[in-house]
Parts: structure tokens; sequence; C-alpha cells
């Protein structure tokens, strides 16, 4: 599997809504919506207790496949982040 198809596993497989989950040892808040009828979806999450912040859209297009805008950070740390990411059951 390619690093772009599982971060796009393990994007999908998250939880729509908030949630709560862990990466490491730190705990975040995360909302996971889509829009524009499954073609584009938004991820954000907060450290509880903490600065960090991750933000990102993810665009579904017919010619390009999914493309990744992280906002105003590394698309490391935001397909790092998603692969890491453990919801809380």
């Amino acid at each position: 599997m390619t690093a772009s198809e599982t971060f796009l596993t393990a994007f999908f497989a998250l939880p729509l809504g908030t949630f709560t989950g862990t990466t490491d040892t730190r705990r975040y808040v995360v909302s996971r919506r889509v829009m524009a009828a499954g073609k584009s979806h938004k991820l954000v999450a907060h450290e509880l207790g903490g600065p960090d912040y991750v933000s990102l859209n993810l665009y579904q297009t017919r010619n390009s496949g999914a493309l990744l805008r992280p906002c105003e950070m590394s698309a490391y740390k935001v397909t790092d982040f998603v692969i890491a990411l453990r919801p809380d059951l």
C-alpha cells in the first residue's frame, strides 16, 4: 500500500462528527465533516490541554483523485497525524 493509500484508508476510517482520540501520548478533540455531496472533506483537531492544532481539506476529484490541502501546515504533519490517530471507543 502506498503512503497515499495508507493516509486515505486511515482518514475514511475516522468517525464523522466530533470525537476524541489519541496520537502517541497526546489527546485531541477532532471534527470530521463531509461537504459538497462527498467531494470535499474537512478535519480539524485541537490538542486537549495543549497548543497543537491540525487542519486539512481533502478534495475528491474525477481527474486528479484525492487532493490533500493542509491548512497552514505541512502535508507531512497532517498525514502523520491522521495515520497515528486512534479514536476513543
